[in-house]
């Protein structure tokens, strides 16, 4: 019913738009999104790589229905990335297929992508391909394969989730092609037969995946915000002579920051993601309905933070 309920407040445009007047609301918002604007997001970018943490950009909006909104994600992601690297800010960004018009088209996506990689690569940046539900997994990672792979091998990479049972096969043909793999958990609501429904094979999946990409992967971003499971990391990285520049940690922006500046001052390399852009409420109520328990999760988090910094 929560789920339900808030999936519907996501696309009432009358509650977008008080929100987005309301104070307070925009405050809490701000905690995990860096603003609306290109400027706000790089100022972000910045404050956190003067400590020690590097960022990956993303602009919110995802499953465009008019070729034009897709050229006009794509022009702002160009925008995006001269703007991080005339600030001095390291050139990395995050991007879902269907924003790019993945629905509409796959020759107008390749189009928009490849205009993206194009710039990136100029830049010595790097371009991630965001996952999205499991409808999109096949799709998206043969589009990557097949599509962007063979000339953009060094500046593009994928998200693998550890909930979907398919991922063990996914992984293992990803480390065949040398491909950089984003390793997350996966907050999206699937069914049983294809994603794993209780937490503890979720986690334990995403170990087991985890340290196979840090074996045998080509510098993987372990994505999470569990204690135990960055525990496990670094006692396996350090029992198995993994040097620290092989891998990453990567965090959500506003989420567990003490435990992020303690990674970075531990000397392990540490990322954070940080969406941005107008669509920053039906971002939050959709990321709350895909799991309503994450409402939980981020509560506890900041309570979580607020006891470590006191």
């Amino acid at each position: 019913m929560m789920r339900f309920t808030l999936l519907w407040l996501s696309k009432r445009q009358s509650i977008f738009n008080f929100v987005r007047s309301n104070g307070l609301a925009k405050k809490f918002a701000s905690r995990f999104v860096a603003g609306e604007t290109i400027a706000d997001a790089v100022a972000a970018a910045k404050e956190l790589q003067g400590r020690g943490i590097t960022v990956s950009l993303d602009m919110l909006g995802e499953s465009v229905t008019q070729p034009a909104e897709a050229e006009q994600a794509r022009d702002a992601y160009l925008a995006m990335l001269q703007a991080m690297q005339a600030a001095g800010v390291e050139v990395n960004v995050s991007v879902k297929p269907t924003q790019m018009g993945l629905d509409i088209d796959p020759a107008l996506c390749e189009r928009n992508i490849r205009q993206i990689l194009t710039r990136a690569k100029g830049l010595n940046a790097f371009v991630r391909l965001d996952m999205e539900g499991s409808p999109y997994t096949q799709k998206t990672l043969d589009f990557f394969e097949q599509r962007l792979y063979t000339d953009f091998r060094a500046n593009v990479g994928v998200v693998i989730q550890s909930a979907l049972r398919r991922s063990t096969n996914d992984i293992a043909a990803l480390i065949r092609l040398g491909a950089r793999v984003r390793l997350c958990k996966g907050a999206y609501l699937e069914k049983p037969d294809v994603a794993f429904p209780d937490k503890k094979d979720v986690d334990a999946h995403y170990v087991r995946l985890m340290e196979t990409l840090m074996t045998s992967g080509n510098y993987p971003g372990i994505a999470t915000h569990d204690e135990q499971i960055i525990a496990h990391a670094k006692a396996f990285a350090a029992a198995n002579n993994i040097p620290r520049d092989r891998f990453e940690f990567q965090m959500l922006y506003g989420v567990r920051r003490d435990l992020q500046e303690a990674l970075a001052r531990e000397g392990y390399r540490m990322r954070v993601y940080i969406p941005f852009g107008t669509q920053w409420y039906p971002y939050l109520m959709r990321r709350l309905a895909e799991r309503p328990a994450n409402i939980i999760f981020i509560l506890g988090n900041v309570i979580k933070e607020g006891k470590r910094r006191t």
